[in-house]
């Protein structure tokens, strides 16, 4: 797939059907994120991939929209490992490059796929820290479900004339 169609095709789905993703899949979806760029090449970023079902479901009872993770086959927490910081803070940039590029992979690889925020929710990234023990300086930033799409969204143009500036605002 070209890269302008999979970003002006990708859309949050939150309907998924029970369908498997192969491991070859995640890799790739891994593989994709982890060519994201980062502040000073830093690469900063480290995953985890959920399957467990049950695993699946107690995120649900963290995080409020993410109750799709009840179908999703899959999920791909993108954390922050702030002791490979080089620059304090640019890891959240960081993670939302690499989180864009999963979704963008997942749209291409035929998967659907919706970002659910995990971060700056001090609540939220209390839970998912404590659920999956994850160390003091692994920070969790989004949860990224995965699955086959159960559901069909025509692209949207979001393009808006009004808020593009150039040379001054």
């Amino acid at each position: 797939m070209e890269t302008l169609k999979a970003i002006f095709k990708r859309r949050s789905i939150r309907k998924f059907a029970d369908k498997k993703i192969t491991d070859k899949q995640i890799k790739t979806l891994l593989e994709a994120a982890m060519m994201s760029p980062t502040a000073v090449n830093a690469q900063e970023w480290e995953f985890l991939v959920i399957r467990d079902k049950k695993q699946l479901i107690e995120i649900t009872k963290i995080h409020p929209h993410a109750q799709m993770l009840k179908q999703a086959d899959a999920a791909i927490i993108v954390c922050g490992n702030t002791s490979k910081e080089i620059l304090p803070g640019y890891w959240i940039g960081d993670c939302g490059a690499c989180s864009q590029n999963i979704l963008l992979a997942a749209t291409d690889i035929g998967l659907g796929s919706v970002w659910l925020g995990v971060q700056p929710n001090k609540k939220r990234v209390q839970d998912i820290r404590k659920l999956f023990k994850l160390p003091k300086h692994i920070m969790p930033f989004n949860v990224i479900a995965l699955g086959y799409p159960a559901e069909k969204k025509k692209p949207e143009n979001r393009y808006d004339d009004k808020k593009a500036h150039y040379e001054k605002w």
